[in-house]
């Protein structure tokens, strides 16, 4: 009962008319919320114009979902190094959007990726110096701009929810184990194929998938290369979910994606932000970071929403971030 009478009056005092404050700190606050909608319209804009190897779509402008959809289809979705200016990019305009608060990777085709474009491992920067330290360097900027591309999915504060259908190899697998959630039809089929291009992954693949689907089974597809099925790839965690055809999968990822829009946002961005910094920690420092964020995060206007709506028995309606 005490409980629920502080909660009580916390609500109370979250309703009641706000402090007067001087009136420079409003033209700050109106200036700052120009700002914004500057920058959103912007985002928006840019989105419209579109991207050389993506669409980005919203299907319903009352749901506030975005799906990037990876869309060189007779190319099998291979990955161009205008690729990978792209997709950091669309990510960063929909990170803007209070509209857009989750987020599905899926493409064109029949094929969600087969890997790097074979044109990018042709295509080595060439370094105007002889010493072979300069080149080295130069092809070392160039990778570590590449992986950096990649791990923007994981950086977004957006969910990124990976629906896979057909071939997804070599490049393909390093998007997906960036992404928060992976679904796949049952035609889907992954492979770790750089190893038979004579080189090791380079792009994530060797580092996140120890941590999906465990260091012994991480081994054995980077090491041989071989090709697991959907159900394989089920069973070892590489996915979480398998449908029946790719029509399946689009119609549940596209309502897990809206489950996940109707979530508090503060709260599925906090959460997201706590299991990336966790993953590579002891547990012990991935509570400190937890305590450290939810000291800054507890008091947000969405925990007093949703614990008003839950006393209230109603639908809560959360913040846009």
């Amino acid at each position: 009962m005490y409980f629920k009478v502080r909660i009580r009056k916390w609500i109370a005092r979250s309703d009641a008319a706000p402090t007067p404050t001087s009136t420079s700190t409003g033209m700050d606050r109106t200036r700052s919320t120009a700002t914004a909608m500057a920058e959103v319209a912007a985002a928006e804009e840019e989105l419209r114009r579109g991207f050389e190897t993506l669409e980005v779509v919203q299907k319903d402008p009352s749901i506030p979902v975005f799906h990037i959809y990876l869309n060189r289809p007779a190319q099998r979705n291979a990955l161009t190094l205008r690729f990978f200016s792209d997709l950091p990019r669309a990510l960063s305009l929909l990170s803007l959007l209070p509209s857009a608060r989750s987020i599905v990777l899926a493409s064109r085709g029949s094929h969600f990726c087969a890997g790097i474009d074979l044109s990018v491992l042709q295509s080595a920067p060439s370094s105007p110096s002889a010493d072979p330290a300069a080149a080295a360097d130069l092809l070392r900027r160039q990778i570590v701009s590449l992986q950096a591309a990649v791990s923007a999915l994981e950086r977004c504060r957006k969910p990124v929810i990976a629906a896979i259908h057909g071939a997804c190899v070599g490049g393909g697998v390093d998007l997906v184990a960036a992404c928060d959630i992976r679904c796949c039809s049952g035609d889907a089929f992954f492979a770790v194929k750089e190893v038979d291009l004579a080189l090791a992954a380079d792009l994530g693949s060797l580092q996140r998938l120890p941590a999906i689907v465990g260091y012994g089974n991480a081994s054995d597809l980077a090491l041989t290369g071989r090709r697991i099925d959907a159900g394989e790839a089920k069973a070892m965690g590489l996915v979480s979910r398998v449908f029946s055809s790719p029509a399946a999968l689009e119609e549940a990822v596209d309502l897990i994606a809206r489950e996940l829009a109707a979530k508090s946002a503060v709260a599925v961005m906090g959460t997201k932000a706590v299991m990336l910094r966790s993953r590579d920690q002891t547990v012990e420092d991935g509570l400190d970071y937890v305590a450290t964020w939810n000291s800054a995060m507890l008091m947000s206007r969405d925990l007093q929403e949703a614990v008003a709506a839950q006393m209230q028995k109603r639908k809560p309606n959360f913040s846009k971030l």
